[in-house]
């Protein structure tokens, strides 16, 4: 089995080349070279020997761009990434005044079974490894050099490239059901021979995992922790949310409230408006004095319907309503800005109709 080089720290890829028979140094070049997105062939420092030899031993970029939908409304890219194995993810580049933002997968599938999302129908085909993670981020780096400069090698001279700044770990997928990987490949994001993303950068989001937000919070690292919530009391977020069997409402503020002490930074609360379920006025109410005296904003999105599930989304009307009832209870909240409306929304909806339609192979999916 090949070595995804992807996954190995600059200590682990040391190692790799060293076992390979390699100086230290070599090790240090690759790793530089990977993190640029470059292939086997495109790592002019090494002899053309030694290339074609570490192309049978391991694996340079173990994530490849399948398919991408451009929205022609603001130009956000939905990307359906193919993994090594004949699995797929879905990514989504969105660019924002402050640079692109990357949305990724972390697991093939989940097994949350959240009933709002397409990423659950088909439960959790396996964990996404840390290498396939940043596999996603350098992927959609060469996607932005490829289009600014065709032709061009792994850095084109001629002008700073463009680049993925901010990682949100929101596409299919738990993160912190996927706790290890994760935390690797945060760490592997922050290397400065690498990547090199602030942390700070990064939103990891979670259905309410209590254990492992705890965790999360003693790691040292300043990600910002977004949790669906989804709902302001038990009753309502069991009608579409099984996390909440196992996990309350209290029990997940108060891991939130731990996060917030260890690590000073706001939690973001998801807030996906369902007709009918849990976006009246008097939801807006109680999910006020839930969250009073909390550093915390709201994050409002009006539902994108799934068509295997029998839910709806909500008004414009509906959403300024409950918007302007937490304005008025002093709840730090904004309407999420929707971009790609025209591609595939919904997360999970392009793999699975990708699938339904025969385009790819699912390797076992």
């Amino acid at each position: 089995m090949k070595t995804e080089l992807t996954g190995l720290t600059p200590a682990e890829m040391t190692d790799w080349a060293k076992s390979c028979g390699l100086p230290a140094f070599r090790g240090k070049q690759i790793f530089q070279w990977i993190h640029r997105g470059a292939d086997f062939a495109e790592m002019s420092n090494l002899p053309a020997g030694l290339r074609e030899r570490l192309a049978g031993e391991a694996v340079a970029q173990p994530v490849r761009i399948l398919l991408e939908r451009v929205s022609k409304l603001d130009g956000t890219v939905k990307f359906l990434f193919g993994l090594q194995d004949g699995n797929c993810v879905e990514g989504v580049l969105m660019h924002y005044h402050y640079g692109f933002s990357l949305c990724i997968s972390t697991q093939v599938g989940c097994r949350m079974g959240c009933r709002f999302c397409a990423s659950t129908l088909e439960g959790c085909v396996r964990n996404l490894s840390a290498g396939e993670m940043l596999g996603e981020v350098l992927a959609a780096n060469r996607y932005l050099r490829d289009r600014r400069t065709p032709g061009n090698g792994p850095e084109s001279p001629d002008s700073p490239p463009e680049r993925v700044s901010h990682v949100v770990l929101m596409g299919s997928g738990e993160p912190l059901d996927n706790y290890d990987q994760v935390m690797k490949f945060l760490r592997l994001l922050k290397e400065p021979e690498g990547i090199l993303l602030s942390l700070r950068n990064v939103s990891l989001s979670t259905c309410g995992l209590v254990p492992e937000m705890r965790r999360l919070a003693e790691e040292n690292l300043p990600v910002t922790l977004c949790v669906s919530l989804h709902a302001p009391n038990d009753e309502i977020r069991r009608k579409t949310m099984p996390i909440a069997n196992r996990y309350s409402i209290p029990e997940i503020l108060d891991a939130c409230r731990y996060y917030i002490q260890r690590t000073g930074r706001r939690v973001i609360f998801e807030y996906a408006l369902t007709e009918g379920i849990n976006s009246g006025e008097a939801e807006a109410r109680e999910l006020a004095a839930l969250l009073r005296g909390m550093q915390c904003h709201v994050n409002l999105i009006p539902l994108n319907a799934v068509r295997e599930r029998n839910l709806q989304g909500v008004t414009e009307k509906t959403v300024s309503r409950f918007l302007r009832v937490l304005e008025e209870e002093h709840i730090s909240a904004t309407r999420r800005r929707e971009m790609g409306d025209d591609i595939e929304g919904a997360c999970g909806q392009l793999r699975r109709t990708t699938l339904q339609d025969g385009g790819i192979s699912s390797g076992g999916a």
